[in-house]
């Protein structure tokens, strides 16, 4: 299948560049470097690619991560972050900085047959890593109701998952993205801007992806594979994710003598009006940020 064409426009990436603060030389990991946005703007400072490491589970993501960088000495990780991260513990590799972005792509949200998006039919697929055997359909088809309405009031946070996940076992069986939220929004009705079918679809995918249990088994080794001195950034879309990412930040800095990490951001930094306008995908990012001060 040929890499997407879609432009991918990365969030943030001045507020990145910030507090990454690249210099001259310095290593760098990016642990979900999708198409390379972020990377390239951090590369171009440091002039260092042979000191990158880009990490992504999507094969297409990948794929276009060497194409575009492995030429100029760059390493490509086609894996899920936390085993990459565990792999680069276990070789005692450290960086000068850290950047995580949780967010989709724009080339999945946009390409139907990835099945994120509920604006276009496609498969309910929303695998990440496509070689792995959970589906959305699997979830959608096969879970019992219960399940279901775990997984939209624990992942999605959506107030009325109960009354969603009993329309789901009744549609069943359910064939594609559209048909799916086309009974969410029966189910739920619409209020506001907002399309109905939006908490459920990010549940389902947290689901698919096990994107909170990876996080939260990341974080620490982020941390870990840093530099004293070097420079954390996590950019999270969805509340849950944040939550962790501010309460792991929290327990590592502080002013006790065994703190890690000293905040480099006291609040999130969310977009600005300009780029929300340019890049609407911006307009849920947080980005937090840490410099390591100590190694434990």
């Amino acid at each position: 299948m040929p890499t997407p064409k879609i432009v991918h426009l990365p969030v943030l990436k001045e507020s990145v560049l910030e507090f990454l603060s690249p210099q001259a030389g310095q290593s760098y990991l990016d642990l979900t470097a999708g198409y390379g946005g972020h990377a390239a703007a951090v590369i171009g400072i440091t002039g260092a690619p042979d000191r990158a490491w880009l990490v992504d589970r999507d094969h297409q993501a990948a794929q276009a991560l060497r194409k575009k960088f492995v030429a100029q000495g760059a390493a490509v990780i086609e894996s899920d972050f936390l085993s990459a991260l565990e792999r680069l513990a276990d070789e005692s590799r450290t960086f000068d900085m850290v950047l995580a972005d949780l967010g989709v792509s724009s080339p999945h949200l946009e390409e139907p047959g990835r099945g994120f998006s509920f604006s276009r039919p496609g498969p309910l697929d929303m695998r990440m890593d496509q070689g792995q055997a959970l589906s959305a359909d699997r979830i959608v088809n096969s879970y019992p109701e219960d399940e279901v309405a775990h997984i939209l009031s624990a992942y999605g946070e959506e107030p009325r998952a109960d009354r969603i996940a009993k329309a789901i076992i009744s549609g069943r069986p359910i064939k594609d993205t559209a048909h799916l939220a086309a009974i969410i929004a029966e189910a739920a009705g619409r209020r506001g801007k907002i399309h109905p079918a939006t908490k459920s679809f990010q549940a389902i995918r947290i689901a698919v992806n096990d994107e909170l249990r990876l996080l939260e088994r990341a974080l620490p080794l982020m941390a870990g594979v840093l530099k004293p001195g070097g420079r954390l950034a996590v950019i999270s879309f969805h509340s849950l994710e944040d939550r962790l990412v501010k309460r792991f930040f929290a327990d590592k800095s502080g002013d006790t003598y065994d703190a890690e990490l000293k905040l480099l951001t006291k609040r999130p930094v969310t977009a600005s009006r300009v780029e929300i306008v340019s890049n609407p995908r911006a307009r849920s990012a947080k980005l937090r940020a840490a410099v390591k001060i100590k190694i434990p």
